[in-house]
Protein backbone atom coordinates (compact mmCIF):
# COMPACT_ATOMS: atom_id res chain seq x y z
CA UNK A 1 0.00 0.00 0.00
CA UNK A 2 2.96 2.31 0.55
CA UNK A 3 3.92 1.79 -3.07
CA UNK A 4 0.44 2.86 -4.20
CA UNK A 5 0.58 5.94 -1.98
CA UNK A 6 4.02 6.85 -3.34
CA UNK A 7 2.77 6.41 -6.92
CA UNK A 8 -0.23 8.68 -6.29
CA UNK A 9 2.02 11.27 -4.65
CA UNK A 10 4.32 11.22 -7.67
CA UNK A 11 1.36 11.61 -10.02
CA UNK A 12 0.10 14.54 -7.96
CA UNK A 13 3.47 16.30 -8.08
CA UNK A 14 3.70 15.76 -11.85
CA UNK A 15 0.17 17.03 -12.49
CA UNK A 16 0.67 20.16 -10.40
CA UNK A 17 4.00 20.81 -12.10
CA UNK A 18 2.36 20.58 -15.53
CA UNK A 19 -0.57 22.76 -14.47
CA UNK A 20 1.65 25.47 -13.01
CA UNK A 21 3.94 25.45 -16.03
CA UNK A 22 0.99 25.61 -18.41
CA UNK A 23 -0.52 28.46 -16.43
CA UNK A 24 2.73 30.40 -16.57
CA UNK A 25 3.04 29.65 -20.28
CA UNK A 26 -0.52 30.86 -20.93
CA UNK A 27 0.18 34.18 -19.20
CA UNK A 28 3.38 34.59 -21.17
CA UNK A 29 1.81 33.72 -24.53
CA UNK A 30 -1.05 36.15 -23.87
CA UNK A 31 1.51 38.86 -23.15
CA UNK A 32 3.36 38.04 -26.38
CA UNK A 33 0.06 38.08 -28.26
CA UNK A 34 -0.78 41.55 -26.94
CA UNK A 35 2.62 42.85 -28.01
CA UNK A 36 2.33 41.26 -31.46
CA UNK A 37 -1.17 42.59 -32.12
CA UNK A 38 -0.23 46.07 -30.97
CA UNK A 39 2.93 46.01 -33.08
CA UNK A 40 0.99 44.95 -36.17
CA UNK A 41 -1.43 47.83 -35.73
CA UNK A 42 1.48 50.28 -35.52
CA UNK A 43 3.65 48.78 -38.27
CA UNK A 44 4.08 50.26 -41.72
CA UNK A 45 5.85 47.17 -43.09
CA UNK A 46 6.28 43.57 -42.00
CA UNK A 47 10.02 44.13 -41.72
CA UNK A 48 9.27 46.53 -38.84
CA UNK A 49 7.63 43.80 -36.76
CA UNK A 50 10.44 41.27 -36.29
CA UNK A 51 12.68 43.42 -34.04
CA UNK A 52 9.69 44.32 -31.84
CA UNK A 53 8.84 40.73 -30.93
CA UNK A 54 10.75 38.49 -28.58
CA UNK A 55 12.64 35.79 -30.53
CA UNK A 56 11.68 32.97 -28.16
CA UNK A 57 11.11 29.38 -29.33
CA UNK A 58 7.56 29.44 -27.97
CA UNK A 59 6.68 32.83 -29.49
CA UNK A 60 4.35 31.63 -32.24
CA UNK A 61 3.51 35.21 -33.19
CA UNK A 62 7.16 35.92 -33.97
CA UNK A 63 7.25 32.70 -35.98
CA UNK A 64 4.31 33.91 -38.08
CA UNK A 65 6.08 37.20 -38.79
CA UNK A 66 9.32 35.42 -39.66
CA UNK A 67 7.55 33.07 -42.08
CA UNK A 68 5.76 35.95 -43.80
CA UNK A 69 8.99 37.96 -44.03
CA UNK A 70 10.83 35.03 -45.58
CA UNK A 71 8.08 34.67 -48.18
CA UNK A 72 8.25 38.38 -48.99
CA UNK A 73 11.98 38.17 -49.49
CA UNK A 74 12.33 34.87 -51.33
CA UNK A 75 9.32 34.77 -53.65
CA UNK A 76 10.34 37.71 -55.89
CA UNK A 77 13.87 36.31 -56.09
CA UNK A 78 12.60 32.88 -57.11
CA UNK A 79 10.34 34.38 -59.78
CA UNK A 80 13.16 36.58 -61.08
CA UNK A 81 15.45 33.57 -61.46
CA UNK A 82 12.73 31.59 -63.19
CA UNK A 83 12.55 28.95 -60.48
CA UNK A 84 9.42 26.87 -60.16
CA UNK A 85 7.48 28.62 -57.41
CA UNK A 86 3.85 28.38 -56.32
CA UNK A 87 1.65 31.47 -56.45
CA UNK A 88 2.72 33.97 -53.80
CA UNK A 89 -0.54 33.98 -51.86
CA UNK A 90 -0.70 30.18 -51.81
CA UNK A 91 2.93 29.89 -50.71
CA UNK A 92 2.45 32.44 -47.95
CA UNK A 93 -0.72 30.74 -46.69
CA UNK A 94 1.10 27.39 -46.58
CA UNK A 95 3.93 28.84 -44.48
CA UNK A 96 1.50 30.51 -42.07
CA UNK A 97 -0.50 27.29 -41.66
CA UNK A 98 2.72 25.47 -40.83
CA UNK A 99 3.51 28.06 -38.15
CA UNK A 100 0.04 27.61 -36.65
CA UNK A 101 0.35 23.81 -36.70
CA UNK A 102 3.72 24.01 -34.93
CA UNK A 103 2.23 26.28 -32.27
CA UNK A 104 -0.71 23.91 -31.80
CA UNK A 105 1.66 20.98 -31.29
CA UNK A 106 3.68 22.94 -28.75
CA UNK A 107 0.53 23.93 -26.84
CA UNK A 108 -0.48 20.27 -26.54
CA UNK A 109 2.64 19.50 -24.51
CA UNK A 110 1.76 17.99 -21.13
CA UNK A 111 -1.94 17.55 -21.84
CA UNK A 112 -1.54 13.82 -22.43
CA UNK A 113 0.03 13.42 -18.99
CA UNK A 114 -2.80 15.36 -17.32
CA UNK A 115 -5.42 13.31 -19.14
CA UNK A 116 -3.73 10.05 -18.11
CA UNK A 117 -3.45 11.10 -14.47
CA UNK A 118 -7.05 12.31 -14.26
CA UNK A 119 -8.38 9.05 -15.72
CA UNK A 120 -6.15 6.52 -13.92
CA UNK A 121 -5.63 8.03 -10.44
CA UNK A 122 -9.09 7.00 -9.09
CA UNK A 123 -8.51 3.40 -10.18
CA UNK A 124 -5.04 3.33 -8.66
CA UNK A 125 -6.55 4.62 -5.40
CA UNK A 126 -9.25 1.95 -5.60
CA UNK A 127 -6.61 -0.70 -6.17
CA UNK A 128 -4.81 0.51 -3.04
CA UNK A 129 -8.07 0.24 -1.10
CA UNK A 130 -8.76 -3.31 -2.27
CA UNK A 131 -5.17 -4.36 -1.62
CA UNK A 132 -5.23 -2.85 1.88
CA UNK A 133 -8.52 -4.51 2.81
CA UNK A 134 -7.25 -7.81 1.47
CA UNK A 135 -4.21 -7.70 3.74
CA UNK A 136 -6.36 -6.53 6.67
CA UNK A 137 -8.61 -9.56 6.20
CA UNK A 138 -5.58 -11.85 6.04
CA UNK A 139 -4.33 -10.37 9.31
CA UNK A 140 -7.71 -10.92 10.93
CA UNK A 141 -7.78 -14.52 9.71
CA UNK A 142 -4.36 -15.18 11.17
CA UNK A 143 -5.32 -13.60 14.49
CA UNK A 144 -8.50 -15.70 14.57
CA UNK A 145 -10.74 -12.89 15.75
CA UNK A 146 -12.32 -9.74 14.32
CA UNK A 147 -12.83 -6.85 16.65
CA UNK A 148 -13.44 -3.17 15.94
CA UNK A 149 -9.96 -2.35 17.18
CA UNK A 150 -8.36 -4.77 14.73
CA UNK A 151 -10.55 -3.86 11.74
CA UNK A 152 -10.94 -0.07 12.01
CA UNK A 153 -7.27 0.86 11.58
CA UNK A 154 -6.32 -1.25 8.54
CA UNK A 155 -9.62 -0.69 6.76
CA UNK A 156 -9.49 3.03 7.44
CA UNK A 157 -5.98 3.26 6.01
CA UNK A 158 -7.12 1.32 2.95
CA UNK A 159 -10.08 3.62 2.35
CA UNK A 160 -7.76 6.63 2.47
CA UNK A 161 -6.26 5.35 -0.79
CA UNK A 162 -9.57 5.96 -2.56
CA UNK A 163 -9.73 9.50 -1.23
CA UNK A 164 -6.12 10.06 -2.22
CA UNK A 165 -6.81 8.84 -5.74
CA UNK A 166 -9.69 11.31 -6.07
CA UNK A 167 -7.55 14.10 -4.60
CA UNK A 168 -5.03 13.49 -7.37
CA UNK A 169 -7.54 13.05 -10.21
CA UNK A 170 -9.88 16.00 -9.57
CA UNK A 171 -7.26 18.80 -9.84
CA UNK A 172 -5.73 17.09 -12.88
CA UNK A 173 -9.16 16.99 -14.57
CA UNK A 174 -9.83 20.67 -13.89
CA UNK A 175 -6.31 21.53 -15.05
CA UNK A 176 -6.73 19.56 -18.26
CA UNK A 177 -10.06 21.20 -19.10
CA UNK A 178 -8.67 24.65 -18.33
CA UNK A 179 -5.62 24.01 -20.53
CA UNK A 180 -7.80 22.83 -23.43
CA UNK A 181 -10.00 25.93 -23.21
CA UNK A 182 -6.96 28.17 -23.01
CA UNK A 183 -5.36 26.48 -26.01
CA UNK A 184 -8.48 27.08 -28.09
CA UNK A 185 -8.48 30.77 -27.15
CA UNK A 186 -4.77 31.17 -27.91
CA UNK A 187 -5.03 29.38 -31.26
CA UNK A 188 -8.00 31.56 -32.18
CA UNK A 189 -5.89 34.67 -31.47
CA UNK A 190 -3.00 33.24 -33.48
CA UNK A 191 -5.26 32.47 -36.45
CA UNK A 192 -6.68 36.01 -36.39
CA UNK A 193 -3.18 37.41 -36.17
CA UNK A 194 -2.02 35.20 -39.05
CA UNK A 195 -4.98 36.34 -41.13
CA UNK A 196 -4.05 39.98 -40.50
CA UNK A 197 -0.42 39.27 -41.39
CA UNK A 198 -1.55 37.50 -44.56
CA UNK A 199 -3.72 40.47 -45.50
CA UNK A 200 -0.90 42.88 -44.71
CA UNK A 201 1.57 40.88 -46.82
CA UNK A 202 -0.81 40.66 -49.79
CA UNK A 203 -2.37 44.13 -49.77
CA UNK A 204 -0.23 46.19 -47.39
CA UNK A 205 -3.29 46.76 -45.19
CA UNK A 206 -4.88 45.16 -42.12
CA UNK A 207 -8.32 45.43 -40.58
CA UNK A 208 -6.90 48.21 -38.39
CA UNK A 209 -5.07 50.02 -41.21
CA UNK A 210 -7.48 50.50 -44.10
CA UNK A 211 -5.56 53.12 -46.11
CA UNK A 212 -3.31 55.18 -43.85
CA UNK A 213 -1.31 54.72 -40.71
CA UNK A 214 -3.31 55.72 -37.65
CA UNK A 215 -1.18 58.88 -37.24
CA UNK A 216 -2.31 60.00 -40.70
CA UNK A 217 0.84 59.07 -42.62
CA UNK A 218 0.46 56.91 -45.73
CA UNK A 219 1.08 53.21 -45.22
CA UNK A 220 4.24 51.93 -46.85
CA UNK A 221 2.94 49.00 -48.86
CA UNK A 222 5.37 46.10 -49.20
CA UNK A 223 3.32 43.19 -50.44
CA UNK A 224 3.97 39.83 -51.97
CA UNK A 225 3.06 39.08 -55.56
CA UNK A 226 -0.10 37.03 -55.22
CA UNK A 227 0.35 35.36 -58.59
Amino acid sequence: MRGVALLLLTMSVLSWYVMLMRGWQALRVNRLANIAERSLRDAQALSDLGPRLEPAPDNAFRRVIDEATICLQLHPVMRARGDAAPPGAEWLASHLRQAIDDASTRLQSGLGLLASISSTAPFIGLFGTVWGIYHALIGIGIAGQASIEKVAGPVGEALIMTALGLAVAIPATFGYNAAVRNNKALLARLRRFSHDVYTFAITGMTRHLPETHRDGAPVHVVSIDAR
